[in-house]
């Protein structure tokens, strides 16, 4: 291959990471977007709950922004982000399956997770169902993604060493 195709080649792969980037981005932000509009509407705050004092109130807006952002970027990933992972991950599509909806699931669920503690209030049966519901599936996907990451550690680490 010459040095023009292989620099041609750069060029249309760089062109292709930007449209990608830009997808990521603007599914980001509409999803974040709808997930800070539509919060409160979905799950509304429970009657009588506990009240921010007014230090209290740009910390909780900040950590509704960071949570909109990882839902959206959740959204995003679980819409483009199947192609990488069988990439990355190879191997059984069981394995692959299962490192792509435990990377979805640990992005997307922040945002019904926390708006329901605040729609449930001090419910306290009501809080554990969410904590199993939520923490659980995000103690599996972990192990899921650990499992996932010495099984790809030790197949590149065989196949170097049989190289070599």
């Amino acid at each position: 291959m010459s040095t023009e195709q292989r620099i041609g080649q750069s060029a249309g792969e760089g062109r292709g990471f930007f449209k990608s980037w830009m997808k990521v981005a603007l599914v980001t932000i509409i999803f974040a977007v709808l997930a800070m509009a539509l919060g409160n509407v979905i799950w509304p705050p429970a009657e009588g709950g506990p009240e921010p004092i007014s230090g209290q109130v740009a910390s909780f807006i900040i950590l509704a922004v960071l949570t909109a952002l990882t839902f959206g970027l959740g959204i995003s990933f679980l819409l483009f982000g199947f192609p990488f992972v069988r990439k990355v991950v190879g191997g059984s599509k069981l394995r692959v399956w299962a490192a792509y909806l435990s990377i979805g699931w640990l992005l997307v669920s922040w945002w019904p997770h926390g708006s329901l503690h605040g729609h449930v209030g001090e419910n306290i049966q009501h809080l554990l169902y969410i904590e199993y519901g939520f923490h659980v599936p995000s103690y599996l996907a972990g192990l899921v993604l650990a499992y996932c990451f010495v099984a790809v550690a030790r197949e590149r680490s065989e196949g170097a060493a049989s190289v070599g």
